[in-house]
């Protein structure tokens, strides 16, 4: 079946289901919740904990990919250091709410108070950044963003009084482990949890781009000149283009940080970043649930060719890990050569050629 065939698929059975997508993450939600309150749980056979941690982190790499599709996909802001808010968020949230950490700050607020605390941050950082950086040109704005994410991820190594440093910070709440009591209940319930949480997240994302808001956004990205002289203020719309995507991601961080417990310099590598990136490239930028689709598909893959090293003795773990990596990059120079607009982006709204 071609991309075309199945995003007419999509299509028609988004029209035919009377149930927002919004309202589909919200009923996932209530469902979740009333399970944590349940003493009585489904335990998940011990083999499928990896699956389960792989889809977790889709769902959480899918919070990041809705707010850069935002960035670059609507609005055309290369921003090469997403993973800076994550990050961000991440320890805000770790700082705020652990208690007795065997290194670093924590502060023992209960986990709202991190999550509050892990958007405030996330948010103003990247007002921060936004405002001192929107107005360089692409390519500079990509050099800038991805060296102020390497920059904090020095910072959060070497100050290891505050941050924990390489031993990481320990003792972060987990709100639903607690709750769950078993591995697996956790596990199935950070799944249905977090993924109503990110249908909510994409129905308002969704909703705000295809809004007048987001139609001046795509004229933005289309021709700034032209979008400019029509009376729009386009340093305002990349501005809050730009927050909106780092206020996400920062609550993702603090999701993450909760759900392991702790956080470690080695969580926000700039591998979180190339990951996001590749996924929405591979599905299509602009289109929302595409972008999150292509993170699926790296995700995807990641999951099913983790055992594989042991089909190939001959080969060392860390040369496997570097052969995958190199597979997800052919696949990335592929799209890129014969469908540059993403398996189901539109070529026309992207100005990219067929």
């Amino acid at each position: 079946m071609s991309s075309d065939s199945i995003q007419s698929t999509v299509e028609t059975i988004r029209e035919r289901v009377p149930v927002g997508t919004g309202t589909l993450g919200g009923l996932l939600v209530a469902v979740s919740l009333v399970f944590l309150l349940t003493p009585l749980f489904v335990q998940p056979p011990a083999w499928s904990l990896t699956f389960f941690e792989d889809i977790i982190l889709f769902l959480l790499f899918g919070f990041l990919v809705v707010g850069l599709n935002l960035q670059f996909g609507h609005t055309g802001l290369v921003n090469f250091g997403h993973v800076a808010f994550f990050a961000v968020g991440g320890y805000a949230a770790a700082m705020l709410t652990a208690e007795d950490p065997l290194v670093g700050v924590g502060l023992g607020f209960p986990w709202p108070v991190g999550l509050i605390g892990a958007v405030v941050a996330a948010t103003v950082l990247g007002a921060l950044i936004g405002a001192s950086t929107l107005r360089l040109r692409g390519d500079f704005l990509a050099i800038v963003t991805l060296a102020i994410a390497e920059i904090l991820h020095d910072l959060l190594g070497s100050f290891q009084g505050i941050t924990g440093g390489d031993v990481s910070l320990q003792n972060v709440p987990r709100p639903i482990a607690d709750l769950a009591g078993t591995a697996g209940a956790s596990a199935m319930l950070t799944t249905l949890l977090f993924g109503g949480l990110l249908l909510v997240t994409y129905a308002g994302f969704h909703r705000l781009a295809e809004s007048p808001y987001g139609r001046v956004l795509r004229a933005i990205r289309a021709d700034e000149r032209v979008t400019s002289t029509l009376g729009k203020n386009v340093f305002g719309y990349k501005f809050w283009a730009f927050v909106y995507g780092a206020a996400i991601a920062g609550a993702a961080g603090a999701l993450y940080a909760f759900n392991l417990g702790s956080v470690s310099p080695g969580f926000f590598t700039i591998s979180v970043t190339v990951t996001v990136w590749v996924g929405m490239l591979v599905g299509g930028p602009g289109n929302d649930w595409a972008a999150i689709v292509g993170v699926g598909i790296i995700v995807g893959f990641r999951l099913f060719t983790r055992f594989l090293n042991e089909q190939v003795p001959a080969v060392t773990a860390d040369q496997f890990a570097s052969v995958r990596l190199i597979m997800v990059g052919l696949l990335l120079i592929l799209i890129i050569r014969y469908r540059p607009q993403g398996l189901w982006g539109d070529a026309g709204k992207l100005g990219v050629e067929r």
